[in-house]
């Protein structure tokens, strides 16, 4: 039995609501985790920046980048480690810090 196109129009309803609250999820979760890089305090175009999270997204599909979340023995970044994986993408040495 063929389901009416009002059924159809639901459901595409209720999924696009679920994708809506899926990507809000993924977008605090991504923002979050910038901020406390410090993401939110540097000056850098916002291409420049969805280019450098093209490289990190990049490396983390290809398998690589798992080892490189290292912390210190306080469980926080060191500088270098963070300032490494900044200045990979695009723009790299651009943006100085004080």
């Amino acid at each position: 039995m063929k389901k009416p196109s009002s059924k159809i129009r639901e459901e595409i309803a209720r999924l696009q609501d679920q994708l809506r609250a899926a990507e809000t999820r993924e977008a605090e979760r991504i923002g979050r985790i910038a901020l406390k890089a410090g993401i939110g305090e540097i000056d850098i175009d916002e291409a420049e920046l969805q280019t450098a999270f093209e490289d990190i997204a990049g490396r983390f599909r290809a398998g690589q980048g798992q080892a490189t979340a290292k912390k210190n023995g306080s469980g926080v970044r060191t500088s270098s480690e963070a300032t490494s994986t900044l200045t990979s993408g695009a723009g790299a040495g651009s943006v100085s810090e004080a």
